[in-house]
């Protein structure tokens, strides 16, 4: 899966979750102010990110960090790639 790949199955999971404009999804696009969500809905979130990518995230510290979408895009690329290297 390559990086595009990766960032169109992250905006449109978050979408069609959040039930959020696509179209309005960047890299800048902050989770809170811009898509609305509160603290339940990251919980929701790390569900919709380990079904997307079959991969475990909600023991990662590095998802604490996380408040934009270019954010999820960039930590998502990355486990995908550490979980490769593992193989």
């Amino acid at each position: 899966m390559t990086e595009q790949e990766i960032v169109a199955k992250i905006n449109s999971s978050l979408a069609e979750e959040f039930e959020y404009d696509l179209a309005a999804m960047t890299p800048e696009t902050t989770l809170f102010e811009d898509m609305g969500l509160d603290s339940l809905d990251v919980v929701d979130l790390v569900i919709v990110l380990e079904t997307a990518f079959s991969m475990k995230v909600r023991e990662e510290e590095a998802i604490r960090k996380i408040r934009t979408l270019g954010d999820i895009h960039e930590f998502v690329i990355a486990k995908k790639r550490q979980l490769e290297g593992d193989r």
